[in-house]
């Protein structure tokens, strides 16, 4: 019986960095609590967008000025961040990001709100926060030891899921009683949370022989990414997914005029991925077990993919079509544990911050491609066809991939020596 106990807990996400790791533990609980807030923005700004204009271009539009800014700064922000003390630059941006939703607040207590100002505060936010996520990634592997770092991931992902269960619901609330400036100003309040942690946490200073920010040290991170093709496959893989495969900018056509739920449906639409992907990290103990990473991340794709296409086909079923976001989810977020645990552990603390700026460029980018893309076909084909074709080219990209990128399905991860068994910096707390 206790054996089977002990066979049942191996399935259980591991929370030992959060036993173990301090800081860590003090960065995942403000951005536990931050990440719920900005997801309440994430949900309420588009939803703002299609009342104001009913256009899914318009969505596709402010996608769009959100999408350019990752675009231009990340791969810049990834050498500035292996340059500089890495929890200094998340202080600057986590200020810039509260201060941007605290205009969005104010804008929308104004009775006409000119689109322009809106798609100007977006681009703002997604600028900053194409600074605050390389070194926000680059900075777990220095808080956790190396055999830690699977399990730091998946409570990353954790995190992230949790919040977008908790934001789009919150949100769909908050809309629907207090309105677009109450659901603001608490994504506003969210942000004394991160910022708390930043002032609890030690400094994260470069490490000896970091290169200077610039166009040298963005080279040299793209050609470490682009020589080792493992790496430079999660993000074609991610790209594929993603880019066909993502239809949040269908979201608020499908919940008001497919479903007919109103706002509280659209809350639900976008939460029902994060619920599955919650049930997939809460069970994802198992993953550091697992030595065909590359293979795990195919196989979670194909999941993804075909979900996605039965979702498209659930019009008839508000229920069934949440049950295969969900499981969409589930697969999603073993696929990003797994992909993080590749590039993550390919590359060293001094390249970290630029090849996380090109993990995130990718990651971050290619939804919003998504959207622009599931926006700008729906437009022509309707919603629904937008959904099932994308699913279908998910998987027809994979296929792809799997020809393409041996390198992929046969990687096997190594695990770390004894000597590898304590974090690489561990700073005294400052303020």
């Amino acid at each position: 019986m206790t054996a089977g106990r002990g066979g049942l807990r191996r399935f259980f996400l591991d929370v030992a960095p959060l036993r173990l790791d301090r800081d860590f533990r003090w960065l995942w609980t403000g951005q536990a609590i931050n990440g719920i807030g900005s997801q309440i923005t994430r949900l309420a700004l588009p939803y703002q967008v299609y009342v104001l204009t009913g256009s899914t271009l318009a969505i596709a539009a402010l996608t769009l000025f959100q999408l350019v800014p990752i675009l231009v700064f990340s791969l810049g922000a990834g050498s500035i961040a292996d340059a500089v003390d890495r929890r200094r630059m998340l202080r600057i941006t986590q200020l810039a990001l509260m201060a941007c939703s605290a205009v969005l607040a104010v804008l929308a207590l104004q009775s006409t709100v000119p689109l322009p100002l809106l798609f100007g505060v977006a681009f703002v936010a997604a600028a900053f926060q194409s600074l605050d996520q390389p070194a926000r990634s680059s900075a777990i592997p220095r808080l956790v030891a190396r055999e830690r770092l699977p399990a730091a991931i998946a409570l990353g992902q954790l995190n992230f899921q949790i919040a977008s269960v908790l934001g789009p619901t919150i949100a769909g609330i908050l809309i629907a009683t207090v309105g677009l400036p109450g659901a603001y100003i608490v994504d506003v309040v969210s942000f004394t949370a991160s910022l708390a942690a930043l002032v609890a946490i030690g400094p994260l200073p470069p490490l000896a022989g970091a290169a200077r920010p610039g166009l040298a040290a963005i080279r040299e991170g793209l050609r470490f990414a682009f020589d080792r093709r493992v790496i430079l496959a999660t993000y074609v893989i991610d790209l594929d997914a993603m880019i066909f495969g993502m239809p949040t900018s269908l979201f608020p056509a499908l919940a008001l005029d497919v479903f007919h739920a109103g706002p509280q449906g659209l809350g639900l639409l976008a939460a029902a991925p994060s619920v599955g992907a919650l049930l997939g990290a809460l069970l994802s103990g198992w993953v550091s077990t697992v030595r065909r990473v590359g293979l795990a991340v195919i196989v979670a794709v194909a999941i993804w993919g075909a979900a996605i296409t039965l979702f498209g086909l659930a019009e008839f079923s508000f229920l069934l079509a949440l049950f295969f976001l969900a499981v969409a989810g589930a697969a999603d977020v073993l696929s990003a544990v797994f992909r993080s645990t590749i590039v993550q552990l390919a590359a060293p603390d001094q390249l970290r911050g630029r090849i996380a700026s090109i993990h995130i460029l990718v990651v971050t980018s290619g939804p919003r491609i998504g959207d622009i893309e599931a926006a700008a076909v729906a437009s022509a084909i309707g919603a629904q066809a937008s959904v099932v074709s994308g699913g279908l080219l998910c998987l027809i990209g994979l296929i792809g991939v799997w020809r393409w990128f041996p390198e992929l399905r046969n990687h096997v991860h190594e695990r770390a020596g004894p000597q590898e068994s304590e974090p690489e910096s561990v700073g005294p707390a400052a303020g």
